[in-house]
C-alpha cells in the first residue's frame, strides 16, 4: 500500500516536531511528538539503552539547548514510508550537542487522527 501525500506530510511534521524540540530543548514539544506508551532503545556511545523516552526528556531538560549554545546541529529525513496508519522514518542527525551523530529509526502510528512516534531505535557514532 502506498502513502498519500497528506499522510507523508503529516508524518514528516511529527518528525520535524522531534527535530525542533531536540534543537530548542523544548521537552513539551518532544513529549507531544511521542505516543505516551512509546519505547526508545539503542546504542549511545556503545552502551545499550532499552526503555522509554523519559531519560532522553530529562537530559534535554537539564542541559542548555543546542539553539542556545549555537552548535552546528543538522537533521535530515532520509526516508518516509507510510502504509495505512503506520509509518517508518529514517532520520540522520549530525552535531547533536556538538559532538554526536545519530542514525534514528522511528516507527509511528496514527492514533485518534494524529501521527505519534511509538518507537525510536538509534545508534550514535
Amino acid at each position: 500500500m502506498t502513502s498519500t501525500d497528506p499522510e507523508r506530510e503529516a508524518v514528516r511534521k511529527t518528525v520535524q516536531q522531534y527535530i525542533d524540540g531536540s534543537y530548542s530543548g523544548d521537552v513539551e514539544k518532544l513529549r507531544n511528538a511521542f505516543h505516551p506508551k512509546a519505547l526508545m532503545s539503542g546504542y549511545l556511545q556503545g552502551k545499550l539503552l532499552i526503555g522509554d523516552p523519559e531519560p532522553f526528556f530529562a537530559d534535554m531538560e537539564k542541559n542548555p539547548s543546542m539553539s542556545e549554545t549555537g552548535v552546528p546541529y543538522k537533521a535530515e529525513i532520509e526516508s518516509i514510508n507510510v502504509a495505512g496508519q503506520v509509518a517508518s522514518v529514517t532520520l540522520l542527525e549530525t552535531g547533536f550537542f556538538g559532538a554526536m551523530n545519530f542514525t534514528n529509526y522511528f516507527h509511528l502510528l496514527k492514533d485518534e487522527g494524529e501521527w505519534k512516534i511509538i518507537s525510536k531505535t538509534f545508534t550514535s557514532e
